[in-house]
């Protein structure tokens, strides 16, 4: 009973209109807050004000610096700013940043985690000129073989794509680096699940591309970029001109064999000396001729390329059309031999 009395009586409380005495303020409640004083100036700290607006060069600058933000949203923006910004820009016109400076914010987002920051960092690529591109090729590789043994298949697709662009591009420079012709098709060796003979031994003979290689679709991009890899590596070379206009035999004594005088359009011409560099190996040496590259390619991956092949044209449809065009470019390779 005293308990329930005593609940009786706090209730009532609530209820209970208090008295108010003359000359004596309402008491205020608990969350009461003092509103009335006033301020004559609001200070805001890290904060610029310019009536100007800011430039485009220096636009591009926040645009790159920002690639490396956490948000995929916001590097895709950025990409696609800096991809509006050197598509737009006048011909022949330089660009707002030399591609020394625009390289390095871009490679690590090759083997970024999602996939439409990959597309617009393709798209962005493409509007890169091709003469600044053949003088990068060395920055660009080793991001793209590490793409292409990704464990992730859509970064090894984005891998293969970004590469079929280099080689469209740059397909002299690409097979010509430091490790551009071994490294990159022992990449595809792996990609493709057609090892030779030393790595069979400890990877699976099948490669495997996710949950789309069933239909094949990717096994076809990777057949297509493989040809145009082996077209400019060991194709058949085509007439260079040493100046335009001139052949060889369009010199007349004794002005014989003035091409190889001629000071070199390469910003490091005698790069393959490595006078500076790290010791190579064979697979990081520098293959400039095709003779060269032939006699590496016959020895290590011709008989495991033409048993992948075989087994390719066995599944038929799309892929078995798609291994035809590298028995071609192979076939026209064969034929040529390592040279005259």
């Amino acid at each position: 009973m005293g308990s329930s009395t005593k609940r009786k009586k706090e209730k009532q409380k609530d209820f209970q209109k208090p008295k108010l005495k003359v000359g004596k303020a309402r008491a205020k409640p608990e969350n009461f807050t003092d509103t009335s004083f006033r301020s004559k100036a609001i200070v805001l700290s890290q904060q610029s004000l310019h009536l100007a607006a800011p430039s485009a060069n220096s636009q591009f600058t926040h645009h790159l610096s920002l690639l490396s933000s956490k948000s995929d949203t916001q590097r895709r923006d950025s990409l696609a700013h800096l991809t509006t910004t050197l598509a737009s820009r006048p011909v022949n016109s330089p660009l707002p940043q030399p591609v020394s400076v625009i390289l390095p914010s871009l490679l690590p987002l090759l083997l970024d985690a999602s996939n439409n920051v990959r597309t617009q960092l393709l798209k962005l690529l493409r509007t890169l000129p091709t003469t600044d591109v053949e003088d990068h090729v060395g920055q660009l590789l080793p991001y793209v073989r590490a793409g292409m043994t990704h464990l992730a298949a859509d970064i090894r697709l984005s891998a293969i794509e970004v590469l079929s662009w280099m080689v469209e591009a740059a397909g002299e420079q690409v097979v010509a680096c430091a490790g551009g012709w071994i490294k990159t098709l022992n990449c595809f060796m792996s990609v493709l699940g057609w090892h030779t003979e030393e790595s069979s031994r400890w990877s699976s003979n099948r490669a495997s591309f996710g949950k789309s290689g069933s239909k094949g679709k990717p096994m076809i991009k990777v057949l297509g970029a493989l040809a145009e890899l082996l077209s400019a590596g060991i194709g058949e070379p085509g007439t260079v001109d040493d100046l335009p206009g001139q052949t060889e035999s369009s010199w007349q004594f004794p002005l014989c064999q003035t091409g190889q005088h001629m000071l070199s359009e390469s910003s490091a011409p005698y790069a393959y000396l490595n006078l500076f560099g790290q010791p190579r190996d064979e697979e990081g040496e520098m293959y400039e001729t095709r003779e060269d590259r032939y006699r590496v390619f016959e020895s290590r991956f011709m008989p495991a390329i033409q048993r992948g092949l075989k087994s390719a044209r066995e599944e038929g449809g799309e892929l078995g059309r798609a291994s035809s065009g590298v028995a071609k470019v192979l076939k026209g390779a064969v034929a040529y031999g390592p040279g005259p």
